[in-house]
């Protein structure tokens, strides 16, 4: 049941509290999910981790009783994994690049 690391962006209509409750329990049961974040205004799901995007929209639906549309799909390489799904020393870690850390004096204009 494992798939590729992605991200996938759902469209469920969230009416009130129970139905979010409802939404965010369903998600809990889900195998392979790292992140998830409910979005009651706009009723979107947006769900992160390794996992088959039809599995997860089809139970979703199946446990919350409520109509799940897939918006979008973004398959990501997750940490520092190389293709073969191996970290090694070829696998390349995005690190923000960062000035020089200045001092309290710099900051305070002293």
């Amino acid at each position: 049941m494992t798939g590729k690391f992605c991200c996938m962006v759902l469209r469920m209509n969230i009416d009130c509290n129970g139905c979010f409750r409802k939404v965010q329990r369903a998600l809990l049961q889900i195998r392979g999910m790292d992140t998830h974040l409910i979005e009651e205004k706009q009723c979107r799901v947006i769900v992160c981790g390794k996992f088959v995007p039809q599995d997860v929209a089809i139970t979703l639906r199946k446990k919350t009783n409520r109509r799940v549309e897939i918006l979008d799909v973004q398959e990501l390489r997750h940490g520092g994994e190389n293709e073969e799904g191996e970290g090694g020393e070829d696998a390349q870690i995005a690190v923000p690049e960062r000035g020089p850390v200045p001092n309290q004096k710099q900051i305070l204009g002293l």
